[in-house]
């Protein structure tokens, strides 16, 4: 093996390393987006059952 080999040996697991990494953050951002939008969604639900049993309650 030549010093080159090596080194393309040693770039290639450095770059799998590398791209293995950000696509776990990319996930992780992707992840953390997908459960605000769901929390959202269910908070904008639980507000107007609650604004709707509070104008009930007034009539």
């Amino acid at each position: 093996m030549t010093k080159s080999t090596i080194w393309t040996i040693v770039g290639v697991v450095v770059s799998v390393l590398i791209a293995w990494w950000l696509v776990s953050a990319l996930f992780s951002v992707l992840w953390f987006i997908a459960k605000l939008a769901v929390v959202a969604v269910v908070a904008l639900v639980v507000f107007g059952v609650i604004r709707g049993l509070l104008a009930k309650s007034r009539d």
